[in-house]
């Protein structure tokens, strides 16, 4: 099947298996997997216009609801920090969009920047996973909550959430967010959050990931907060900042005519239906995974991606 804003020929089964496959594990560390679809519309499929970021950001507006229902329906979507992050991305995000139109437009020169990017993830990650314990013997809220999940599966062979496995928010204000998550208490400093999440929309919206998703390991690696947690406000803010990306580069669209910045949306629709699929069976099963297994899929995904952008600059 032909694409004709993409450029490219390829079988329409293929967009919606991919996606599915890199959204059922990405999506259970609160990222919708359109950073590694990105590299496999660029490098497999061919897709190498400023129009791929827009298409990618597509694909999250059609993937991204069914995750964010089920992480809502388990009581674990975390709404001031879902907001801190919307209010700090979208603009960022607008920013990325331009940058990516004016400075970025040769593949090339975008792989690298991309590489870099996805080096700098995977590296915060990894030396997070790698840090030592301040308390070895004890295990962290993460390995509890998903014991209890583990115990609760094999005992009475559901996994129906126990109140204190829900968030429950204690104190929101402009500069500071407390919350609780099985009897622990965690504080973030919404400041230093929002800056940082303008840093991360401006990125997200240059690489056309809505910029929610580059925030999960910054939360997670930054502020110390549990993966369980964040994963559901991190989708809705790509959820929300990816739709304003697609209005902007559509916007955009005529000023630029020499150039292809629209989204292709039945590509992006196409990777759209199996990022939902994926993204719903991913969020289901989040709470049975260690979360440990799940930062070491998003380690694996962001440097091995990375090592490939790099090197094609470089060589």
């Amino acid at each position: 099947m032909y694409f004709p804003i993409a450029n490219i020929e390829v079988n329409p089964l293929v967009p919606p298996l991919v996606a599915f496959g890199i959204s059922l594990f990405t999506s259970m560390g609160g990222v919708s997997g359109a950073f590694l679809l990105l590299p496999f519309q660029v490098s497999v499929l061919g897709f190498t216009s400023p129009a791929v970021s827009s298409t990618n950001q597509l694909f999250n507006i059609v993937a991204i609801p069914s995750g964010v229902y089920r992480y809502l329906k388990e009581g674990r979507m975390l709404w001031p920090l879902t907001w801190v992050v919307i209010i700090g991305t979208l603009p960022g995000v607008l920013v990325g969009a331009i940058l990516r139109i004016k400075y970025l437009p040769d593949p090339k020169n975008f792989k690298l920047f991309a590489g870099a990017v996805l080096l700098y993830m995977g590296g915060r990650l990894l030396q997070d996973l790698l840090g030592k314990k301040r308390n070895p013997d004890a295990p962290t809220v993460e390995e509890r909550f998903h014991q209890e999940r583990k115990n609760s599966a094999q005992t009475t062979g559901s996994a129906t959430d126990l109140p204190a496995n829900r968030v429950t928010v204690r104190q929101w204000t402009p500069t500071r967010i407390v919350f609780e998550f099985y009897g622990e208490t965690f504080t973030v400093n919404g400041v230093g959050l929002m800056a940082l999440s303008l840093v991360v929309g401006m990125v997200g919206g240059v690489y056309g990931i809505g910029g929610g998703a580059i925030i999960a390991p910054f939360l997670v690696s930054f502020f110390g907060l549990p993966i369980y947690t964040v994963a559901g406000a991190s989708l809705m803010g790509t959820f929300v900042t990816s739709v304003a990306g697609v209005l902007f580069y559509q916007l955009l669209a005529p000023h630029y005519p020499g150039m292809v910045i629209a989204p292709d949306w039945l590509l992006g629709l196409l990777f759209g239906v199996g990022g939902f699929a994926g993204m719903y069976c991913g969020a289901r099963l989040q709470r049975f995974v260690p979360a440990k297994f799940i930062k070491w899929i998003l380690v694996v995904c962001l440097l091995s991606t990375a090592g490939k952008y790099i090197w094609g600059f470089l060589f």
